[in-house]
């Protein structure tokens, strides 16, 4: 089984180099193949700069064989040349944008199949914002102001991106409507990365990771490793 990295926006930037090297390395190194996945960007038609962003940002860092998918929507998620890339990928980045979206675009799809064997194979799985959102098992989507399932890779846990700026304003209505699931708010230009010691938790940034459960709140921040779930 490989390793998820969860980061909460504001991501292509100097406080995540940490993260993100840390996550090349889990991966394999600078030559592992690696993928940013930029559907969350295409409502707004910003998933080709926001792609570009992202392989630049990696090249920076050291990474040798890194593309941006043209994996923009549910059709494009079922395309054989995307899901061939994803399958040889050690590291999937999916970026931040539009959470429905990119849950509608990946649930169900032969790409989403394939993050799941690369990740069963040892590959890292990162996202930023609602490329992280969707990971969990809920998500809360701020356009429709609801609660949808996502994709379920963390159960019982549903994640509030941009915690330090408004994040931090859906907890109080989700832990009411979600009782019992972990809450995770992540900072911007902050990350998470299953990497501590028996899998904890590891926090990367400038910002801080908050777990609420149930009325317990904690904090953790960098270099700080802890368990998610207790």
């Amino acid at each position: 089984m490989g390793y998820i990295l969860l980061a909460g926006g504001a991501e292509f930037g100097g406080a995540m180099a940490l993260a993100d090297r840390r996550a090349i390395e889990l991966a394999g190194g600078s030559n592992a193949p690696m993928s940013i996945v930029p559907a969350a960007a295409a409502p707004d038609k910003n998933h080709e700069r926001a792609g570009q962003n992202g392989v630049e940002w990696f090249k920076n860092l050291g990474a040798v064989d890194v593309a941006a998918l043209p994996l923009i929507d549910r059709e494009s998620a079922d395309d054989l040349t995307v899901v061939k890339a994803l399958l040889r990928s050690r590291l999937i980045y999916m970026l931040g944008g539009f959470p429905r979206y990119l849950e509608q675009s990946l649930a169900g799809s032969d790409s989403w199949q394939a993050i799941l064997t690369a990740h069963q194979s040892g590959a890292v799985i990162a996202g930023s914002s609602a490329g992280a959102m969707i990971l969990c098992e809920y998500y809360y989507d701020p356009f429709e102001k609801k609660i949808f399932n996502g994709l379920g890779l963390i159960t019982n846990a549903c994640l509030l991106p941009h915690h330090n700026t408004f994040g931090r304003n859906w907890s109080r209505q989700l832990g009411h409507r979600l009782g019992g699931v972990i809450l995770i708010g992540i900072d911007e230009k902050t990350g998470m990365i299953n990497d501590g010691p028996a899998g904890q938790w590891q926090v990367y940034g400038t910002g801080r990771i908050t777990r609420y459960r149930n009325d317990c709140i904690a904090y953790f921040h960098a270099g700080e490793p802890f368990d998610l779930m207790n």
